[in-house]
């Protein structure tokens, strides 16, 4: 252990898209904008892994004119309730101060009770006589749906009106209201609209492609498992390198861990030979339960999300654009495999 170093720096892929933005994400996120004057508030939903990443400008942008709640979802895939992770969302308090911010794991009823209440508090100040409404929001797989349930389920003790699953895009389009606190006495009812995940127009890196993609925001098929699985190994190693030593010694060498995988959970093909992408898509998603620790992708300093605020609005680009930049880097990448094989 001692001798081991791991990799301060992913090396950089420069074919991986850089864009998940899709039409049923343009036509969701035109809908919520004419839906806006009726909603009271909206809850736009991070993953509590990436509370930078999972940010989307559009929102703030398209649905301008309303209280916002930021609810961190996932808290119980990235925290372990120490002092550190402590410490991690205080500075992720500070960064939206005086603007509230909730911890959530839907799984929770002390933290989905947080939410209700801060849903009734805000809706009797509103006063509206037919029912608040509200809207929740945020990028794709960040588990709004799932959190909507369990708001829906403590709220008025009713089963789930959202489907939910593993992969993004289950949430397609606009939802019916859903009643998810009570009226009672002279406090009306409280309604919550679900919507389709949105991802942003164009994401500023291949880094934060990865991360995104490792959360789940993106569909699996989208960038190669192997690629995926060697980004986990070098954030495991970052974190713990003991996290993995059921299957071997810490390596940064991820063809050598998923042999090791491979062969210590029968993932193997004809002839006994590895079965590598499978083996990378289990660990994936063994990740992706909290079965190979519970860390944050995203560095969070105090400093950290000005600074990203900064880069994004920077890089904040129209959808137009965005699909102009993938264009040109295909041609480029094209050119390139031209010039290579030529």
């Amino acid at each position: 252990m001692a001798s081991f170093i791991p990799r301060r720096v992913f090396p950089t892929v420069d074919s991986l898209p850089r864009s998940y933005f899709l039409g049923h994400h343009r036509a969701g996120l035109n809908k919520m904008k004419t839906l806006l004057s009726s909603i009271d508030l909206v809850i736009e939903c991070r993953d509590y892994r990436v509370p930078l990443t999972s940010r989307n400008p559009l929102f703030e942008e398209n649905l301008a004119g309303r209280q916002r709640l930021i609810v961190y979802t996932k808290q119980d895939l990235g925290s372990e309730g120490r002092d550190s992770d402590a410490k991690r969302e205080d500075i992720i308090r500070q960064w939206h101060h005086p603007s509230p911010v909730l911890f959530s794991d839907y799984r929770d009823p002390h933290s989905v009770r947080k939410i209700l209440n801060f849903a009734r508090d805000h809706a009797a100040a509103a006063d509206n006589l037919t029912g608040s409404r509200m809207m929740i929001v945020g990028m794709p797989n960040v588990g709004k749906s799932s959190l909507l349930n369990s708001l829906r389920q403590l709220g008025v003790q009713k089963g789930k009106a959202a489907h939910t699953g593993a992969q993004p895009g289950i949430t397609r389009k606009i939802g019916t209201t859903v009643k998810v606190i009570e009226a009672t006495g002279n406090r009306e009812a409280v309604y919550l609209v679900d919507t389709p995940g949105v991802f942003v127009p164009y994401v500023r890196n291949a880094e934060s492609m990865l991360k995104l993609a490792l959360c789940g925001s993106v569909k699996d098929t989208i960038i190669a498992p192997v690629t995926l699985a060697d980004y986990l190994l070098y954030q495991m190693n970052l974190s713990k390198p003991t996290l993995y030593q059921e299957y071997m010694l810490p390596t940064n060498d991820i063809m050598s861990f998923l042999e090791a995988v491979a062969r210590k959970t029968g993932r193997l093909q004809k002839g006994g030979l590895p079965d590598l992408e499978a083996s990378a898509l289990w660990l994936i998603q063994r990740w992706r339960g909290s079965h190979l620790g519970k860390f944050v992708l995203d560095n969070i300093t105090e400093s950290g999300f000005e600074g990203d605020l900064n880069i994004l609005e920077s890089l904040n680009r129209s959808i137009s654009q965005a699909r102009k930049l993938e264009r040109d880097a295909r041609r480029k990448r094209l050119k390139q495999r031209h010039i290579n094989a030529g």
